[in-house]
């Protein structure tokens, strides 16, 4: 199944360029607070865990877990090994947590445990690890009819290494209950040099399937039936399965590969193995050795693809059209497949064999003059543009004022130089790039690829229990919601949501750990290390009259900031949010915010 690179089409009538700024509201939030009989189970990063996915895994793990069955019912373990559950029906008669599940084995015995995870998988499931390498998968019975009940392990099994749950589906296929657990692991990398580049760490996800099929003879019984690995370079920002288990979503810095099924090593790919070879300080439109190199003249591209040592003329596969192309190897998938950025001449063009080892294709264009700023529309992150020396001493020439020691080198120019001391931290952008990979379930290969370029990864939230979490992402100052779409091939990930200049303010909040959003998206929440959480209503009606003093128009709408303050000194260990309510979770107190009636 060959990869194909998609962007991310952005809905015009969500946005609103139109919008100027959020109005600060003194008008107070109500906050409820909930003291615990005991601490939350707080991991702190040991000396070992030095590196940032360690920092991104687990020291800004979310240790509140809400129910997207039953949005107003939230979940956390505390130091006593207990799930406790706290469901609001009224804000002013907060009861305390109820114990519905209390784990047998002390996680803390293990020298490297982590935080306990959990994830629901169903209305009436839901699965737990430890922080010890042990799964539980957890029969709950309808929580949102009786909460108090108590939850019944039909599944518990040491599954290795410690990991952290990142998300579960329940699915029945032909009278087989089936659920899949998508596992994080940070572990050494036995294949890294001590003094070579790097952290020494690499990260996998381990794709489970627990099973209640029979023997013949026997009794049904829930037993791991398949074990999938991938590994990569990155924690990922989203990971999560599709419904049915019929795929897998990643999206990540660098690239995630499978590697092994029930402890079997895969053959690799050809263009897996190449987009593999990045290293663990660049990130994926940085790979180290690129399969693609080109450069361009007025009048043609010239492509060179890295090709396996030996390859023959039979081996190769080359189809192009005036505006796509396709290069690869019998066997494998295309190492350069995609739309080009313009249209080209494929009866002026032509391809031949260099040194046996690799492609080396001259591209005609159909319209002389115009540079193009890509190979590929949208760009696939596996090549490496290389400038002709004319090329690069041309550049140099018309951006030598810019690395002057002169002030203003160019005085016949209208506008005065950039000073970058006046840019603020949240006018930059990340310096690494981002690609969100689907993966088949049955193949286990990519088959859709987007490159997220700069647009920063914000939250992940869970909308409807039905489909797969939702994610954020920033684009330009706005931070723009999208919901995965697997049913939908040619639209996969659909732009659902936009708040708006929120890109711009989280990215000034320098001691954020959370954001989220209510399914509603009736507002935006941003909480910091300590204390004080944000809440950025979107805009909506005024029931008063209101102007413009600066153009003198009529306001229709207004958005609003409010500012909460918590009455605790521990660091916010949990964030989540629903239509009505926010919950925040400190090692010692749940707060409830009142935010929408």
């Amino acid at each position: 199944m060959a990869v194909s690179n998609y962007s991310l089409k952005v809905n015009r009538q969500l946005l609103d360029p139109s919008f100027e700024s959020y109005r600060l509201s003194l008008e107070p939030i109500p906050i409820y607070n909930v003291e615990l009989d005991a601490a939350v189970a707080e991991v702190k990063l040991k000396d070992s865990q030095y590196t940032l996915d360690h920092v991104r895994a687990f020291g800004m793990y979310n240790y509140l877990h809400i129910d997207p069955w039953y949005e107003d019912s939230v979940f956390f373990v505390d130091c006593k090994g207990r799930v406790l559950n706290l469901t609001v029906t009224l804000d002013t008669a907060l009861g305390k947590p109820i114990e519905v599940f209390h784990m047998p084995s002390d996680p803390t015995v293990c020298e490297e445990h982590l935080c306990a995870s959990l994830s629901f998988t169903s209305a009436t499931w839901a699965s737990l690890s430890d922080g010890a390498g042990r799964l539980y998968l957890l029969r709950t019975s309808m929580r949102r009819e009786n909460c108090s009940l108590k939850w019944e392990p039909l599944f518990s099994e040491e599954m290795g290494e410690p990991f952290t749950i990142l998300h579960s589906i329940s699915h029945v296929q032909a009278g087989v209950h089936s659920m899949e657990v998508l596992l994080l692991r940070i572990q050494k990398d036995p294949s890294s040099d001590s003094d070579a580049k790097g952290s020494g760490y690499s990260v996998s996800l381990e794709w489970i399937t627990v099973s209640n099929t029979a023997e013949q003879g026997q009794e049904k019984k829930y037993k791991v039936r398949k074990r999938k690995m991938l590994r990569g370079k990155s924690v990922p920002h989203y990971a999560a399965l599709e419904p049915q288990g019929k795929g897998l979503m990643v999206a990540s810095e660098k690239p995630f590969v499978f590697t092994h099924v029930d402890g079997a090593l895969l053959e690799q790919p050809a263009a897996q193995a190449m987009e593999m070879e990045s290293s663990a300080g660049g990130s994926m439109l940085q790979v180290i050795d690129p399969i693609y190199f080109w450069q361009q003249t007025i009048e043609d591209i010239t492509v060179s693809v890295r090709m396996p040592e030996g390859i023959t003329k039979d081996d190769v596969l080359f189809k192009l059209s005036m505006e796509n192309v396709s290069v690869g190897v019998q066997g494998f998938a295309p190492l350069l497949e995609g739309q080009l950025h313009a249209p080209v001449d494929p009866e002026a063009s032509a391809w031949i064999i260099k040194d046996e080892k690799s492609l080396e294709v001259t591209l005609q264009k159909r319209s002389e003059g115009p540079m193009w700023p890509e190979l590929l529309t949208g760009g696939d992150g596996r090549g490496e543009f290389l400038m002709s020396e004319e090329q690069t001493a041309l550049l140099h020439e018309r951006l030598t004022y810019l690395t002057t020691e002169d002030m203003n080198a160019n005085p016949d120019k209208g506008k005065p130089p950039c000073n970058a001391q006046e840019l603020e931290d949240c006018d930059g952008f990340p310096e690494d790039s981002s690609n969100l990979t689907r993966f088949d379930g049955e193949s286990l290969k990519p088959t859709h690829v987007v490159n997220l370029g700069s647009h920063q990864y914000l939250f992940t939230v869970d909308l409807n229990p039905s489909e797969m979490p939702s994610f954020c992402l920033r684009h330009d100052v706005d931070a723009l919601l999208w919901q995965p779409r697997p049913d939908q091939p040619s639209n996969m990930w659909e732009h659902i949501a936009t708040f708006n200049a929120l890109g711009y303010v989280q990215a000034s909040k320098r001691d954020k750990k959370f954001a989220t959003c209510p399914p509603n998206f009736s507002y935006a929440a941003l909480g910091e290390c300590l204390r004080r959480v944000f809440i950025y209503r979107q805009p909506s009606k005024v029931d008063t009259v209101l102007f413009n003093r600066m153009q003198g128009r009529q306001v229709g709408q207004v958005a609003k900031q409010q500012v909460a303050s918590l009455e605790s000194n521990n660091i916010v260990l949990g964030f989540r949010a629903t239509n009505e309510r926010l919950f925040v979770l400190t090692s010692n107190n749940l707060f409830v915010l009142k935010i929408n009636n």
